[in-house]
């Protein structure tokens, strides 16, 4: 197998993951080294490659992020990278009857009054739990991602429903957009390859 570098820099979400995707499909490379330019990507590009099954360790040089993936074995094939990094092989084969997927692109519900919008998040945050099991996953974009930092009024309500088990994904670019990757405090920073393989994996999906 060859070593394979690829240069992601300037390349907006979910470019990076998407080349990691197609190199690995394609050539299933022992060594990806991928070079990034922001934090939401490396974190992007690091956990897909770790779903992939590489050992990945991350450099920053200047202003650029090195990101160095190895197959422990040095194997790779077509068929290692048929799934996204959303896709574990226990969600694969698991046969649940619902899967329920949140989707929160705002701070606030609703528009006409930003404070009540404000606490009608809070409410509907604080009565998600009610849907149980069939709760699978939440997904923040845009002013969504607030919530995922210490301090919001929503924070703890989303903790612990990730605490029970539910995934929490959240918009790298959203998080650079906002100055507030280095603020979160729960879920996964999260890409739109992994945004749109959520509503694909979801039997339901109900956005706020």
């Amino acid at each position: 197998m060859t070593d394979i570098s690829i240069d992601c820099k300037g390349l907006p979400c979910p470019q990076p993951v998407l080349r990691c995707k197609e190199t690995i499909e394609k050539d299933g490379p022992a060594k990806l080294v991928v070079i990034v330019d922001n934090d939401a990507a490396r974190e992007n590009v690091t956990r897909f490659m770790t779903m992939q099954g590489y050992t990945v360790q991350a450099e920053k040089s200047g202003s650029d992020h090195i990101v160095t993936g190895l197959r422990a074995d040095g194997a790779g094939s077509e068929d290692d990278c048929t799934e996204c990094a959303v896709m574990t092989e226990a969600e694969i084969s698991a046969t649940v009857k619902e899967k329920i997927l949140v989707f929160v692109p705002t701070e606030v519900v609703g528009s006409g009054d930003d404070e009540l919008g404000a606490g009608l998040m809070y409410n509907f945050m604080v009565t998600l739990k009610e849907l149980g099991d069939e709760l699978w996953r939440v997904v923040l974009v845009n002013g969504g991602v607030k919530l995922a930092v210490p301090g919001h009024r929503c924070f703890e309500e989303l903790k612990k429903l990730e605490e029970n088990g539910v995934s929490v994904l959240v918009c790298g670019t959203c998080l650079e957009f906002f100055g507030l990757t280095d603020q979160r405090g729960l879920g996964d920073v999260t890409n739109m390859l992994d945004v749109v393989t959520s509503f694909q994996l979801a039997t339901k999906t109900i956005r706020v």
